[in-house]
């Protein structure tokens, strides 16, 4: 299966992603992953990715989609894989779609996860950081016992900065923007295929698997 997981910010992405590739038994390939093994290892496309990260603007198309294109070679890619966070728009797909067409095969399906924006807002600004050991906890969900006290090590809690109400609403209208008509390609192309993605990981999960068993007939 060649799939792409699309979703907003705080749709959980990342969780479902991995529990996708695991059942699936492909690769999930991320382009954080992506940007950050080829800057480690300082590659090429890393350093030019580099320039561009370090005067805080965003990495061109073509650097990013040369990244891709490498990965997608790569072996344990040959009989599918799980794209998170590319194509982020219209450019990056009919990209995507061409790279694939040139050994001729094709994505099996786009899922979208869905989120009521203020349940995003919720999931996102309710995360709190500990300065000391980095772990992530939740005003609502997995709260600490003593308020603004990591458990683990007893470090201070902070909310960051891009985990703000205001940013998170910006980052959602920016995702708006540049997603929506990416969705809209991918059903035109009728390999969407849509799931809420409100409640427990697991329900979520399973109603993703669920969404994805026809396709893997």
């Amino acid at each position: 299966m060649r799939l792409v997981l699309v979703g907003p910010p705080g749709a959980g992405k990342g969780t479902q992603a991995h529990f996708i590739a695991s059942h699936l038994s492909i690769p999930r390939i991320s382009t954080g992953d992506i940007f950050r093994y080829n800057v480690t290892n300082h590659t090429e496309l890393g350093a030019q990715a580099k320039e561009f990260m370090d005067r805080g603007d965003l990495v061109p198309d073509e650097v990013t989609v040369a990244m891709v294109r490498d990965r997608l070679g790569e072996d344990d890619a040959k009989e599918g894989f799980l794209l998170d966070g590319f194509p982020r728009n219209v450019p990056q797909a009919e990209t995507l779609k061409k790279m694939l067409a040139e050994t001729d095969i094709k994505l099996t399906v786009v899922l979208e996860l869905e989120v009521d924006e203020d349940e995003v807002v919720r999931r996102l600004s309710g995360r709190r950081t500990c300065r000391r050991c980095e772990r992530v906890w939740h005003v609502l969900y997995d709260p600490p016992s003593r308020e603004g006290i990591c458990d683990d090590c007893g470090g201070d809690l902070f909310q960051r900065d891009d985990d703000m109400e205001e940013v998170i609403r910006h980052r959602i209208e920016v995702y708006k923007s540049q997603t929506e008509p990416l969705v809209a390609f991918y059903a035109e192309e009728g390999i969407l295929a849509v799931i809420d993605a409100a409640g427990p990981v697991e329900e979520i999960t399973s109603r993703a698997l669920g969404a994805l068993e026809p396709y893997t007939r």
